[in-house]
């Protein structure tokens, strides 16, 4: 198990080493958070071994339960949907929140790092490919949203995030584009401490494309671990 999952990490290291370089970018500017959603927590606990200490998991219990089990060196991302009622004990445990996808939500999460005394860094999850079935701020949202992160104190905006719809990777291009023209706009509204470094953008699908587009995260779960046992 472990040698395949280096062969399938060696063979995403050289794609994304090459997406970088046709970009004029240097390898260590993208984070590759590896999604371990379809995986046991004995398989996630071989990625430190690799090298892959950036964590992706879409259900916050899921979250909860591998972070409980794996060293506290892993830094954790919640890439999916995220509950008010889950907040409380997901901040302990996650390094950053991709999913900000409403203002209630965001307040929430302010409300709930102050009663912490913690700060909690996240990405505004925008909807830039406009698909129904999805969730996220419609792009003409964002722009609104300067007020609300201006009075914020606890938390700290550090991006854009989004997925492309399901297409050939060279489809989603205009919408890593889209998103990070949209995240440029914001940043010159904002200033410190919501810096907005961070694109996460990019899946198994279309990571290079992404790459190629400006993404500082690509979150990837099938190219790695696809036909693996749980």
């Amino acid at each position: 198990m472990l040698n395949l999952l280096r062969d399938r990490h060696a063979e995403v290291e050289a794609r994304l080493s090459a997406a970088c370089a046709r970009a004029g970018r240097s390898r260590g500017d993208v984070t590759l958070v590896a999604v371990t959603k379809t995986v046991s927590v004995d398989v996630a606990a071989l990625l430190p071994e690799l090298g892959l200490l950036h964590l992706g998991e879409n259900r916050p219990q899921e979250l909860w339960r591998k972070a409980a089990a794996l060293p506290a060196s892993i830094h954790w991302h919640l890439i999916g949907h995220l509950q008010r009622n889950k907040i409380e004990r997901t901040l302990p445990v996650a390094r950053m929140i991709h999913s900000v996808d409403s203002e209630r939500l965001l307040q929430a999460l302010e409300q709930e790092a102050a009663k912490q005394q913690r700060h909690v860094d996240v990405l505004f999850e925008v909807n830039a490919g406009g698909e129904a079935s999805k969730h996220g701020f419609a792009p003409a949202e964002v722009a609104g949203l300067t007020a609300a992160v201006r009075a914020l104190r606890n938390v700290r905006v550090h991006g854009l995030m989004t997925m492309a719809p399901l297409q050939p990777p060279e489809e989603c291009r205009p919408v890593f584009a889209a998103l990070w023209r949209l995240r440029d706009e914001l940043r010159r509204e904002l200033g410190p401490p919501h810096d907005l470094p961070h694109l996460s953008m990019g899946m198994s699908n279309d990571f290079e494309v992404a790459v190629e587009e400006g993404a500082t995260m690509v979150r990837l779960g099938s190219v790695l671990f696809e036909g693996l046992t749980p």
